[in-house]
């Protein structure tokens, strides 16, 4: 946790934004007349953001919201990124390696991940770029048929590369999946 919220006494505002413990706000109330009113409760007053004039304000309990901050921040840093995988074609690239590069795609994409494909183009390559491109888009069709698959970027030109994001195509696979329950 970075930096704790002021407390009860450390909050240096002489007015604050008051907002209660079922989170009514009760508007722009003297520090002391809101510090009063969360000490007669029986719980603290917590400064929530200072960024405002005058700050905000909750009358809860310190530890309660220490730790609901603690299991955010907590929470933020297991969240996954979704990964990208990278499928590197050669220009001479076989039929049989095609396919065995697709299925690999494949594997990603059934995983969920993002997967970016890429030909390097090395010497006279960098001339037969309409080449280059007919073996993607075959690539693409062998994998079109293994599972559906969106365009994310499409193929685009690098200096020495051309290379294309794709994903699943979560929409197409539940539509497949509808009709092949259909048929059963």
């Amino acid at each position: 946790m970075k930096k704790r919220p002021r407390v009860n006494i450390q909050i240096r505002a002489r007015e604050v934004r008051l907002i209660d413990e079922s989170g009514k706000q009760l508007g722009v109330v003297a520090f002391e007349e809101a510090f009063q009113m969360a000490k007669g409760r029986g719980l603290d007053l917590v400064q929530v953001t200072e960024k405002v004039d005058p700050p905000v304000c909750k009358i809860i309990d310190y530890g309660k919201y220490l730790y609901r901050l603690q299991k955010k921040e907590k929470d933020k840093k297991t969240q996954k990124t979704s990964e990208i995988k990278g499928i590197r074609l050669r220009f001479n690239i076989s039929e049989h390696d095609l396919e065995t590069r697709a299925n690999q795609a494949e594997k990603f994409l059934k995983k969920g991940k993002i997967v970016k494909i890429e030909m390097i183009l090395r010497g006279r390559e960098k001339g037969l770029t309409h080449f280059a491109r007919e073996k993607i888009s075959h690539f693409m069709e062998v994998l079109s048929s293994k599972i559906p698959v969106r365009v994310e970027r499409d193929l685009k030109r690098a200096p020495n590369k051309l290379m294309m994001i794709v994903s699943a195509d979560q929409s197409q696979e539940a539509e497949n999946k509808k009709k092949e329950q259909e048929k059963k």
